[in-house]
């Protein structure tokens, strides 16, 4: 019989690793909505997140704006932008382009989606990569290609995750099944979209992993604080927030009070998301920072310690935006 592995038995491998955070932001469609945006840019990275994603309009509409974001984030600041890609509406040689663009100007990490069908047709354009799982196939042949380049940072591919059943899908087990395939493509973990009760993200983790999904499954989470926006998820979602969250938010009298009120729900939801087991927090932010933040304060995640040289960025970073 052969010893045990010193990996295995090592006392000091066992420890909980910190939980992941991050953010998404979308491009700013005006030059004020980009002071706004550079405002929160600055304020989420304070909190030194992990990752940041940056995602674009349907079809890839405002894609070139979307770019312009991430490579300012390269450039600008200390953040790392997760980009997002769509391959609906594009040939597999555009794809390509698109994915070596990104890598090129540094990005190291591409949330792989198959993105919105045409409204007209309901159907992909001819020629077009059909689903994210040929997205993904197609980002490791590029990240292939380019192994000697990519020595000090392979690429991380993530997909979407779905806590409920996707508007287009027989069940939620069909649901399960892409999200294995996607990993045996080359999927390195998932975000969830947004969902409204714990069960629905608890329930999610059971079957994906009942089902051979091995991967980080991040549960996305918004501040629930904005009764419009809340409304319009659940008619995207089919999935109605708590009546009794709708009730306070329609009776609140003020913002602050709406996004208190909002913020506790959104917290109660995150910690029984962390409690099952979430490997990381990702809070969709709309562009804006403040509930993010209150948010993220009354979390209090266990979070790695920042690097002086980091800090340092960040603080001059603010002194050169005041």
């Amino acid at each position: 019989m052969s010893p045990p592995s010193l990996i295995d038995t090592h006392p000091n491998l066992t420890g909980a690793a910190p939980v992941a955070l991050s953010y998404e932001l979308f491009p700013p469609r005006t030059p004020a909505a980009a002071a706004s945006l550079w405002t929160t840019i600055g304020e989420l990275e304070a909190t030194y997140p992990d990752y940041v994603s940056v995602t674009y309009g349907a079809s890839g509409s405002n894609r070139d704006t979307a770019v312009e974001l991430i490579n300012r984030l390269l450039l600008e600041t200390t953040l790392r932008p997760l980009a997002h890609l769509t391959c609906v509406g594009n040939t597999p040689e555009e794809l390509a382009g698109i994915i070596g663009e990104l890598l090129d100007n540094g990005v190291r990490g591409i949330l792989a989606l198959r993105g919105d069908l045409p409204k007209e047709s309901g159907q992909p354009v001819a020629g077009s990569l059909r689903y994210a799982q040929d997205l993904i196939e197609l980002i490791r042949r590029v990240e292939q290609r380019r192994s000697a380049l990519l020595c000090a940072g392979k690429i991380a591919v993530g997909v979407a995750a779905y806590p409920t059943r996707h508007p287009e899908s027989p069940s939620m087990e069909h649901d399960v099944e892409v999200l294995l395939a996607k990993q045996r493509s080359g999927a390195d973990f998932a975000i969830t979209q947004v969902f409204f009760h714990a069960e629905q993200y608890t329930d999610l983790i059971s079957r994906a992993r009942r089902a051979g999904v091995t991967i980080p499954i991040i549960p996305g989470v918004m501040p629930l604080t904005s009764l419009r926006r809340l409304k319009r998820l659940g008619e995207l979602t089919g999935v109605e927030p708590a009546p009794e969250l709708i009730e306070r938010l329609a009776a609140a009298d003020t913002d602050a009070e709406r996004c208190r009120i909002g913020v506790r729900a959104t917290v109660d939801l995150a910690n029984a998301a962390l409690d099952a087991g979430a490997p990381g927090i990702h809070l969709y932010t709309f562009n804006e920072h403040t509930c993010a933040l209150d948010v993220l304060d009354k979390l209090a995640l266990p979070r790695p310690a920042r690097p002086a040289s980091r800090l340092h960025a960040i603080a001059r970073r603010q002194e050169l935006v005041s």
